[in-house]
């Protein structure tokens, strides 16, 4: 079952299958600084640690994940910028 929040648009998504923590987060946060305040980014990943780093960091940074799922081994976040 495919969300609501993982089919609304997004301004860009990134690839970070088969990296492992922290890199995913890196790239993820790198890719969110060339962004607008409101805009999202959708991440795939395959790193099971991700899941812990997203959720904190988020929390700590004042983004928004408005999504975090896993699928057969990989797992799909919807962020958005503050």
């Amino acid at each position: 079952m495919v969300s609501e929040i993982n089919l609304q648009p997004v301004a860009q998504e990134l690839d970070t299958r088969g990296l492992s923590c922290p890199l995913p987060l890196l790239k993820a946060k790198r890719t969110l600084s060339t962004l607008e305040s409101g805009d999202r980014l959708r991440v795939y990943a395959t790193d099971r640690g991700s899941v812990r780093d997203f959720a904190v960091w988020a929390e700590q940074s004042g983004n928004k994940l408005l999504h975090s799922a896993e699928e057969r081994g990989e797992f799909v976040y919807v962020l958005e910028k503050k």
